[in-house]
């Protein structure tokens, strides 16, 4: 009777329902083949760029997000983020004009970004005295954003089939956590302490050549890797495997694939250990080689099963690395680094690969598949390079030990 807030099961649902939206923003690119027609005076890149402004919007919310809390406090923040997550993102089923629809969904990512750390770093504030209960609720928040992404694209399958208008619909998915969070999550005086702590930190943080390195490559990746979201609905359309509806229905499936493997990282880290770098973006590399020239949305399926695996491997291991090669007390200077690129690299995609495919004739759903395999062949190569070189920096470190331990009798 005398249970804590945290340890009711309405308040895990409560506090885990607000991670729901961190993936959802790009879910309505399923429309983009019916949006192309609504906008006939529009280039198709600047259609998709309606999938991925919202990452623009999410590195500004982050931004300004610790600021928020410390005007005002976490709950509230928390709470404008969801509230302007809801009324940009349905904004597009009442809008036909290009621009006001561009900028809600500008707005729809800067509403996500304002609780999109918070959505993480609340659960040890919570949890902290409960190591075991922390690491399970953790693990839930890890999924939930794939889960959100999973029931959206689900849903999205559905409402294309009425119209484009009606797949921004998914977005009122936001109202149950509103209320959920404003009824059940009580943040009090906690919160005070949680934003007073990290300005402390802030002076302290440093980045290095490594942090550098990780987060251009996670640049890259994101920016080859989008395609898969504003490609796919066009080249299953345009090759006749399907409707706007299958499109959402396989990025569903993708990823729903990709929770399994994810929550599975560490089963294959302790089998694989550094391997997991040139194994994952292989597969990535394969996914999409098969996705580019599939005959039919079998064989497409395939691809994207084998693509889904691949990323599921291969982010980990990013993060993995971005955990290691950091400097002391700097992960989370470093992580805003790697989340804002990640999110550039998806906002820019569309403009920045149309300009690399166009002079190569490959301005078309297939060949942008394409040139997706291509970059991720080069970054394939240079993880087995990576894995490689420090493959035997330990086997040179292990000889050294042994010659000294030799010495030493």
């Amino acid at each position: 009777m005398n249970k804590t807030p945290e340890k009711h099961l309405i308040f895990k649902i409560s506090l885990l329902s607000i991670s729901l939206f961190l993936m959802m923003a790009p879910q309505i690119s399923s429309a983009l083949p019916l949006m192309y027609k609504a906008f006939p005076d529009v280039s198709q890149a600047a259609v998709q760029t309606l999938s991925t402004i919202p990452n623009f919007g999410i590195v500004l919310g982050l931004i300004i997000s610790p600021f928020l809390i410390k005007i005002l406090d976490e709950k509230v923040t928390i709470l404008i983020g969801l509230v302007l997550t809801l009324i940009s993102g349905t904004f597009p089923m009442y809008a036909s004009a290009y621009t006001p629809i561009l900028i809600s969904r500008f707005l729809i990512g800067l509403g996500i970004g304002t609780f999109n750390s918070l959505a993480v770093s609340l659960i040890p504030e919570f949890y902290s005295n409960d190591e075991e209960e922390m690491a399970t609720m953790i693990g839930y928040q890890n999924v939930m954003g794939s889960v959100g992404a999973a029931i959206s694209s689900f849903l999205v399958s559905y409402l294309v089939t009425i119209s484009w208008h009606a797949a921004f619909a998914i977005y009122f998915l936001v109202i149950p956590a509103l209320i959920l969070f404003t009824l059940f999550v009580p943040l009090k005086k906690k919160q005070n302490k949680a934003s007073n702590q990290p300005s402390s930190h802030v002076t302290k943080q440093s980045i290095n050549s490594k942090v550098v390195l990780i987060a251009g490559l996670m640049f890259v990746i994101f920016t080859f890797y989008m395609p898969m979201a504003y490609e796919l609905p066009s080249l299953i359309v345009s090759q006749q495997m399907g409707t706007a509806s299958t499109a959402a229905l396989v990025a569903g499936f993708s990823t729903l694939i990709g929770i399994p493997i994810g929550a599975s990282f560490g089963f294959f880290f302790k089998r694989l250990h550094d391997k997991i770098f040139p194994v994952g973006f292989s597969l990535i590399t394969i996914g999409f080689l098969i996705t580019a020239f599939s005959p039919n949305i079998v064989i497409l399926f395939l691809g994207v099963i084998i693509l889904g695996f691949g990323f599921g491997l291969g982010i980990p291991y990013m993060y993995n690395w971005l955990d290691w090669s950091a400097p002391a007390n700097s992960i989370n200077l470093a992580t805003t680094i790697v989340l804002v690129l990640v999110n550039i690299g998806c906002a820019v995609s569309p403009s920045l690969i149309a300009l690399i495919a166009t002079p190569l004739g490959l301005d078309h759903p297939r060949g942008i598949m394409l040139l997706s395999t291509l970059a991720f062949l080069i970054i394939a190569i240079y993880a087995t390079i990576h894995y490689l070189g420090v493959h035997k920096a330990k086997l040179e470190k292990e000889s050294m030990q042994n010659k000294e331990m030799h010495n030493a009798h």
